[in-house]
């Protein structure tokens, strides 16, 4: 945990909806270290994106008090119930705009946005009181590794102004395997995953960015890039030369890696 105010950037596998319900090993180990966090210094808000927010180019969230958008169907009733009533914050959202604008990515600004779930669930357990002001931001349509990371790089300058960048996506993401019961791990997800930090351990841009090409089953485990892209956002937002800190490598549901890594300098 860095004690300096330069903030760390995040990735965090957000899984299945009913993560909010079925923590596991991944949502008691996100409340950890966001309560060591937050107990280091003072947060002014959260940036996040999220493969569920998808837009023809850059957006951003000014919604003052966005509500907990429930986007998925036939979960069990008390899913629907939760809420995550985190403040929105207009003056952020702003700053961002800015960044973006200033790094050649204008943006549309969105005052109606929701919160989706691949933002408010693993918010719940990162910072459960929801007492930190979240801006989300949109994944462009069409976008890749590349254009995602400089969409990181663009906003990596506020985690010196107190803001945690996040991005929340999926380690592995092939829900054609989902079937529910499995217990044990999928050889190719382990595979998948593991090449991923080794690649992050040591710093080697390049490989991550040709992922698909490069990394054991990608296409298997990623049949769409989307939830993989909020990674290259927040290896961007961490800056050059970050290294990773895990905080989970659990495997939900035998095909879900819930991994979740913080990237400093």
């Amino acid at each position: 945990m860095p004690t300096t105010s330069l903030l760390p950037a995040l990735f965090i596998s957000h899984g299945a909806p009913l993560f909010a319900l079925e923590p596991g090993e991944t949502g008691p180990a996100l409340t950890r270290w966001g309560a060591r966090l937050a107990a280091s210094q003072p947060l002014r808000g959260i940036v996040i994106l999220s493969p569920h927010w998808m837009a023809r180019g850059p957006a951003v969230m000014t919604n003052a008090a966005p509500p907990t958008w429930h986007d998925f169907g036939g979960f069990p009733p008390p899913l629907y119930e939760l809420q995550y009533p985190a403040p929105g914050s207009p003056a952020l959202a702003h700053e961002v705009l800015d960044l973006l604008a200033a790094a050649g990515m204008p943006a549309q600004a969105d005052a109606s946005r929701p919160l989706d779930h691949g933002a408010w669930v693993p918010l719940m357990h990162l910072f459960p009181e929801a007492n930190v002001p979240v801006v989300q931001v949109a994944l462009p349509v069409r976008w890749g590794p590349a254009e995602v990371l400089a969409l990181g790089w663009a906003l990596s300058g506020l985690r010196e102004r107190g803001v945690l960048l996040i991005g929340s996506g999926s380690m592995t993401h092939n829900l054609s395997e989902f079937f529910g019961g499995a217990r044990e791990p999928a050889p190719y997800v382990v595979a998948f995953s593991r090449w991923i930090e080794a690649a992050l351990a040591r710093g080697d841009v390049a490989a991550l960015l040709d992922y698909r090409a490069q990394a054991p089953h990608a296409a298997r485990a990623h049949p769409s890039e989307d939830h993989f892209l909020p990674l290259f956002f927040a290896l961007g937002a961490a800056g050059e030369g970050a290294s990773p800190d895990y905080l989970s490598r659990e495997v939900m549901y035998g095909m879900l890696a819930m991994d979740a890594f913080a990237l400093s300098c």
